[in-house]
C-alpha cells in the first residue's frame, strides 16, 4: 500500500513482495517500475513537484533508508521490521531471475564497474543470464534515443533491466523507459558500484541505525556534503510538520509538462 512521505508516495513492503512482483511482471513481459528511496531520494521529490509526479507514477517505491522506513511505520502504523535496500533487493531479484532462467540487462555506470560487476554476479549466481550490458554515456539523450536503447533491451532477450545511474537522473530514465518495455526496470541506485566491489558497504550496524549516509558521507564528501547536511535535517523538519499536521503535503499528479531531457 502507498503513503505520503513529504508528499512522495512510498510503499509499505517486505523484500518478498517487492521481489515477487518484479519477478511477476518478468514472467508475465508486464510494464514495471520501481526504484528505492532513501532520504536524498524523497527530497528530490519534494524540491521538484515535477518529478514527485514521476516518483508517483512508479509502480512501487520501496522505503530503501531507514529513515523512510520510520517515517511509515510512525505516520502509518506500517509495522515494518526492515527496510528494502536497493542494493539488497537487487540480490533478492536476481536469485530469483537465475532460478526462473530470467534474463537481466544491466543498464548504466560504467564498462570497468559493469566488468566487475557481471564477473561477481556469475560467481554468485551461476546460472543467471545477463542478456546484455550498457555503460552510461553521461550525457542527455539525443532525439529518438530511448526508443532505441529500449529496442536493444528487447532485442537482447532481456526479461528484467536493472538501471545504475544515481538519483534522481535512475528515476527520469526509468519513468521515460517504462512505457517502451514490455518488462520490469528496476532503479538500483548503489547497487551496481557496491556489488562490483569498487563501493564499501557500510557496517551492519550503522546500516541497522540509519547511519549509512554518515559512512557515504565519510566515503565522498566533496560530493555528498549538500546532499546529507543540508537535506537530512531539511526531511526530519518536514517529517515533524507531517507528523503534528502543522503541513500537510498533497502528492504530486502526472502533468501536461514536458519531461526533461533522458539522463543516458
Amino acid at each position: 500500500m502507498k503513503h505520503s512521505v513529504l508528499g512522495v508516495l512510498v510503499d509499505a513492503t517486505t523484500y518478498d513482495q517487492a521481489a515477487e512482483a518484479v519477478l511477476a511482471a518478468a514472467r508475465e513481459s508486464r510494464p514495471f517500475a520501481l526504484t528505492a528511496l532513501a532520504v536524498h531520494g524523497v527530497m528530490t521529490g519534494v524540491q521538484d513537484k515535477a518529478h514527485a509526479a514521476r516518483l508517483n507514477s512508479f509502480d512501487l517505491v520501496t522505503p530503501d533508508g531507514q529513515p523512510v522506513r520510520w517515517a511509515l511505520n510512525s505516520l502509518y502504523g506500517a509495522a515494518l521490521s526492515d527496510r528494502v535496500y536497493g542494493p539488497t533487493l537487487t540480490l533478492r531479484v536476481l536469485a530469483g531471475a537465475a532460478a526462473e532462467g530470467l534474463p537481466v540487462y544491466l543498464y548504466g555506470s560504467t564498462d570497468e564497474v559493469l566488468d566487475r560487476l557481471v564477473s561477481r554476479l556469475q560467481e554468485t549466481f551461476p546460472a543467471l543470464k545477463v542478456a546484455g550490458r550498457e555503460p552510461s554515456k553521461f550525457r542527455a539523450a539525443h532525439p529518438g534515443e530511448d526508443v532505441e536503447i529500449a529496442e536493444r533491451i528487447k532485442a537482447s532477450g532481456a526479461r528484467i533491466v536493472l538501471v545504475g545511474l544515481g538519483c534522481p537522473r535512475q528515476e527520469v530514465f526509468a519513468h521515460a523507459m517504462r512505457p517502451l518495455l514490455p518488462m520490469p526496470i528496476l532503479a538500483v541506485g548503489a547497487a551496481f558500484d557496491y556489488h562490483a566491489g569498487s563501493l564499501r558497504r557500510p557496517p551492519a550496524w550503522m546500516q541497522r541505525h540509519g547511519l549509512e549516509w554518515l559512512w557515504r558521507l565519510g566515503l565522498e564528501p566533496g560530493r555528498l556534503w549538500k546532499r546529507y547536511l543540508l537535506l537530512n535535517p531539511a526531511y526530519l523538519a518536514r517529517l515533524g510538520a507531517q507528523k503534528t499536521g502543522v503541513w500537510k503535503p498533497v502528492p504530486s499528479e502526472p502533468t501536461a509538462e514536458r519531461a526533461p531531457a533522458i539522463p543516458v
